[in-house]
């Protein structure tokens, strides 16, 4: 049986920071979503979302795709069963249940951003595998703005996505692309190469190339 985190007071965590790294492979990982102080479930991030976490060994930060979300009892081994209850009256009756559950999501790496090691060497911002995942207990934060329009200057990443084992990838990109175009404020010179590059990468499968495009709206 897992066990809850170690939770800290709202004013310790910064803002945007909403899990922490319990399993961690080469091309992904799987992290556990922060508890509110509040009697509330965890804010679960939404499918196709970007999130990010710092290698603190290396110094990189690590960017990925939100692919999938689940919220569960910590005890694997009796499952919830519905109550019939809402939410308010869940707080006010129930308010142990919000303890005995967690949120989890898992995140598919899709590039890094190099700290340089001293002043003579630019930072890079790479659209493969980082030589290492975020280690297990590592914090997860939401990715700012600024941060994803820079990292989406290529779409490289585009590949990695569609190339998830055990996710619905045509509607991952498709999420993903719509994300990067409302935080570019509708540029639409952005989305038509983001088409272009789907174009190519999907050029002998139209069908899927159809449903990627088909979810997008301008």
């Amino acid at each position: 049986m897992r066990l809850p985190l170690p939770q800290f007071t709202i004013g310790d965590r910064h803002p945007h920071h909403i899990g922490e790294v319990i399993e961690t492979t080469t091309t992904e990982f799987l992290a556990q979503c922060l508890e509110p102080e509040d009697l509330s479930f965890p804010v679960m991030p939404p499918f196709g979302s970007w999130v990010c976490a710092v290698d603190e060994e290396s110094g990189n930060k690590i960017y990925a795709v939100v692919y999938h979300a689940t919220t569960m009892p910590i005890d694997s081994v009796h499952r919830a069963r519905a109550l019939g209850l809402s939410l308010q009256t869940l707080r006010e009756e129930q308010p142990q249940i919000f303890a005995m559950l967690r949120t989890e999501f898992r995140a598919a790496i899709v590039g890094f951003e190099q700290q340089p090691q001293d002043i003579s060497y630019n930072q890079g911002i790479y659209q493969y595998l980082p030589p290492r995942p975020p280690q297990i207990h590592q914090a997860v934060y939401r990715c700012q703005p600024e941060a994803i329009i820079k990292f989406t200057e290529k779409l490289d990443f585009l590949r990695t996505l569609l190339l998830i084992n055990g996710a619905p990838v045509e509607s991952l990109a498709a999420s993903a692309i719509r994300e990067v175009y409302q935080l570019r404020k509708a540029d639409r010179e952005w989305l038509l190469k983001a088409g272009r590059h789907l174009s190519v990468l999907l050029k002998d499968d139209y069908d899927r190339l159809r449903f990627i495009l088909s979810q997008i709206h301008p």
